[in-house]
């Protein structure tokens, strides 16, 4: 296993974290027993939030992890999925923060999380009593850093106005580079942690796509993305083949198209950890892959002309807007 710094914390954690998101989908007790093997393999970051699955991911992991909690580092998340408060069910009051950590300790079956994040930013409330709550909370031995998930770059400086931020989480992976260009140095400049999630690009760089696969009518990924780069599911046989030309790539090297993209995440300096859901012990194996090898700068030139040679503009010009 590969261990990376995490911020300005005391804690180092492996550079893949085991995403449990996927609980929000679908729940079986193959992904339970996924965990304790990762724990196993030297996996130490473990990535939930009460949204996934109302409470069931963080129940999950604290059962599966039982007397090794003390071994890894728990992220969790707050202030989203209130129905009841518009706009987008997002909530960064005090109280609302307090309630949502007493829950998940209950649910993790803990008394403290290693990182906490507000789910996604709340524009209703002052990012300052957001902040000052999570600090409370870290006064209180509850919590032993402070992040922030999915906040534009205007409002990252805005929370550290009130307090300072330990860990950032944002979408990062081939066809979403958003934050490369804006987020990446800053986090390097301030020695921010940087938690890169959907890693896999949400399943289509896992490789596993064909031509014929369609996405479920209630599937999110079928709907457009205006604000990445590129909406890699809406022409999902171009994708194909662009990723089957980047398994060209990833077949160089020896390995699968989900071990390159996980290792081209990792190649950025920015980074402390991918995450990356994980449903069984098959893909656990498969993601440990990505581990002990480095892309060389040809490598990195070769992705970069399979996205010229269709086309696909990565834009990490773009600003990233929650």
């Amino acid at each position: 296993m590969e261990y990376r710094r995490f911020g300005p914390t005391d804690l180092t954690i492996s550079v893949i974290g085991f995403g449990c998101w996927a609980v929000s989908r679908v729940y079986t007790q193959e992904m339970a027993d996924a965990i304790p093997i990762a724990v196993d393999r030297g996996i130490t970051c473990f990535d939930t939030a009460p949204v996934y699955g109302n409470g069931e991911s963080e129940q999950m992991l604290g059962k599966a992890l039982g007397s090794r909690r003390k071994d890894v580092v728990v992220v969790t998340k707050c202030g989203a999925g209130y129905a009841n408060r518009p706009p987008k069910g997002r909530d960064g009051r005090r109280e609302a923060i307090f309630a949502s950590v007493d829950e998940s300790l209950r649910n993790l079956q803990t008394d403290y999380v290693d990182v906490l994040m507000p789910h996604w930013p709340d524009t209703g409330t002052s990012f300052e009593e957001t902040m000052l709550a999570m600090d409370d909370l870290v006064q209180q031995g509850k919590v032993r850093a402070v992040g922030l998930s999915n906040f534009s770059m205007e409002q990252i400086k805005e929370c550290e106005a009130a307090r300072r931020v330990d860990v950032l989480q944002h979408s990062y992976h081939m066809f979403d580079r958003r934050v490369e260009t804006t987020i990446h140095p800053y986090c390097e400049q301030q020695g921010i942690g940087v938690m890169g999630w959907a890693s896999l690009a949400n399943g289509i760089l896992s490789g596993a796509f064909t031509a014929e696969t369609k996405l479920p009518d209630n599937d999110w990924r079928g709907n457009a993305i205006p604000e990445y780069g590129t909406d890699m599911y809406a022409d999902i046989p171009g994708t194909v083949r662009l990723i089957d030309d980047l398994k060209v790539v990833a077949r160089k090297r020896g390995k699968t198209m989900a071990q390159l993209a996980l290792r081209w995440v990792l190649s950025n300096p920015a980074v402390s950890v991918a995450l990356v859901g994980i449903t069984n012990v098959a893909e656990l194996e498969e993601n440990l892959g990505a581990l002990d090898w480095a892309l060389s700068g040809e490598d990195l030139r070769e992705v970069d002309e399979v996205f010229a040679r269709y086309g696909v503009e990565t834009r990490p010009d773009l600003p990233f807007e929650p």
